[in-house]
């Protein structure tokens, strides 16, 4: 039996004074706030604070405690045992236990939630509250991934979900900021949660998230000091913020990427050499320099900052920019004189839309004829998630495990496989993928879904870029983290 401890010794005797409201100026409203069920990083910016799941990321991309102090994993790699905290309650001054995270791990996997989180669990057979502070997981078969999803499962109290049938809009967690208004497309603000259990966090009294849709308008607002921090900001505000006096730019390469999706239950994209086609006709290096300013890398199905499991793109064949073979291949195919479609994307990451439209244009330098649909963000997410689109433009998260960008995303009925793909032999491998223990055959099952899904997936991979925020200098603490996660906002001082 292996024993993990986990718990971090918080610093006793230390004066806790926390000061003022942090505002925030975000692009878009969140779209839900259930962590059970939404998909949108708008979402996951508030609820990061709302919540929390046994386990969370650090800035380094290492798991750290959350709501369990230890675990021991039985020799097998079956059997899972979690300690909980002590004296967690939730926000509504119930005590948070090992029930809890049982209804919580119960939900996310009731087909009836549709939990986009589902398939990151499906491998558990069992869990069982021993006693208040215990938690058993049992597996059906070994899951590598299983400890990296561990944060993704966010507790919430059953008697919440009971009355309000979900949590879309409401939200009582345990974490270090409590919800207590929104008004609908201005702002919401949230409160220190006074009986968090790390001591001395949140370092803030409140956290204002306003919504502000103009990336000029919220520049301008934190050179003014009318906003403290911009949690997400595009390569070229990016570049302007650099020289403002008062504002400090944070910057990581980021676990996340830009992608076109193509729902292959339409035809031609039912083709794979459509597919290599168009990955033919993107010009990566183009979008590296003309969206992001040289601040992205071209990316394959991993990012790079997988080190031990990303390929290069030079793997992929169909990477080398060639619009006249893709011209070659879509003849082949059935279509010499191209195809009309239309790219569905949203307007509230300029990053995104300003990929929507220069694919767009490289498309067209391959004999295809494509309209790009800037929808309202609320349209966009209801869209994508009926897989109501012959294409679209957006960004998909990162995750520490390759399991995490592959699975849910790419096998037959996966709870984000909203491009409708199936392939039986993408399926077993990525099948073996999550349940073989052996690092090195692992490596190798994932080098085959790399060849597999780069060139004639239903995801042309776009680029990985850099993340930045910015923030006035006064204040201190905040990280920014590759996940895009919030976690260090708990952490931020003002004067």
């Amino acid at each position: 039996m292996k024993r993990i401890a986990l718990l971090t010794v918080a610093l006793l005797g230390l004066a806790w004074a926390q000061t003022g409201t942090l505002e925030l100026a975000v692009a878009q409203s969140p779209a839900g706030l259930d962590p059970h069920k939404v998909t949108a990083f708008a979402s996951f910016a508030v609820i990061g604070q709302i919540y929390d799941g046994l386990l969370e990321i650090n800035a380094d991309l290492q798991l750290e405690p959350a709501l369990a102090e230890s675990y021991e994993i039985s020799d097998d790699g079956l059997v899972y045992t979690f300690t909980l905290r002590e004296d967690v309650v939730f926000h509504n001054g119930r005590a948070f236990g090992a029930d809890d995270v049982v209804y919580s791990l119960e939900r996310i996997l009731d087909p009836e939630t549709g939990s986009p989180q589902a398939s990151r669990f499906d491998q558990v057979a069992s869990a069982e509250a021993v006693d208040e502070r215990t938690v058993v997981f049992t597996l059906s078969e070994p899951f590598a991934p299983f400890l990296a999803n561990m944060p993704n499962l966010y507790v919430v109290p059953r008697e919440v979900v009971d009355e309000h049938g979900d949590l879309q809009q409401v939200a009582v967690g345990t974490g270090p900021f409590v919800l207590v208004e929104v008004v609908p497309d201005t702002y919401l603000r949230l409160e220190a949660n006074v009986n968090y259990y790390r001591t001395g966090e949140p370092a803030v009294a409140a956290l204002r998230y306003n919504i502000v849709p103009e990336g000029s308008t919220r520049a301008a607002g934190l050179r003014t000091g009318t906003y403290h921090l911009l949690p997400d900001v595009d390569p070229t505000t990016a570049v302007t913020l650099r020289t403002a006096a008062g504002v400090t730019v944070l910057e990581v390469p980021g676990l996340a990427y830009t992608l076109l999706g193509l729902n292959v239950t339409r035809a031609p994209f039912d083709d794979p050499r459509v597919r290599y086609a168009i990955n033919l006709a993107i010009d990566r290096e183009e979008l590296v320099d003309a969206v992001f300013l040289g601040n992205a890398v071209p990316a394959g199905p991993l990012s790079d900052a997988l080190a031990d499991w990303a390929l290069p793109t030079e793997d992929f064949p169909c990477y080398a920019f060639d619009p006249d073979a893709a011209r070659e291949l879509l003849a082949e195919a059935g279509y010499p004189d191209g195809f009309a479609f239309t790219i569905l994307t949203f307007g509230t990451r300029r990053d995104v839309a300003d990929t929507a439209q220069v694919v767009q244009a490289q498309l067209e330098r391959a004999g295809l004829q494509v309209e790009v649909n800037v929808a309202e963000f609320g349209t966009f997410v209801q869209d994508w998630q009926n897989s109501n689109f012959d294409a679209f433009v957006s960004l998909n998260g990162g995750s520490i495990d390759p399991d995490g960008y592959l699975h849910r995303t790419f096998i037959t009925g996966g709870s984000t496989n909203v491009f409708r793909y199936s392939d039986g032999d993408v399926d077993a491998l990525l099948e073996r993928g999550r349940t073989t223990s052996d690092v090195h055959e692992r490596q190798a099952i994932y080098a085959d879904l790399q060849h597999a899904l780069a060139c004639e997936g239903p995801i042309a991979h776009i680029n990985h870029g850099t993340l930045f925020s910015a923030h006035r200098s006064e204040v201190e603490g905040f990280e920014q983290a590759a996940t895009g996660s919030l976690r260090y906002l708990r952490n931020a001082t003002l004067p």
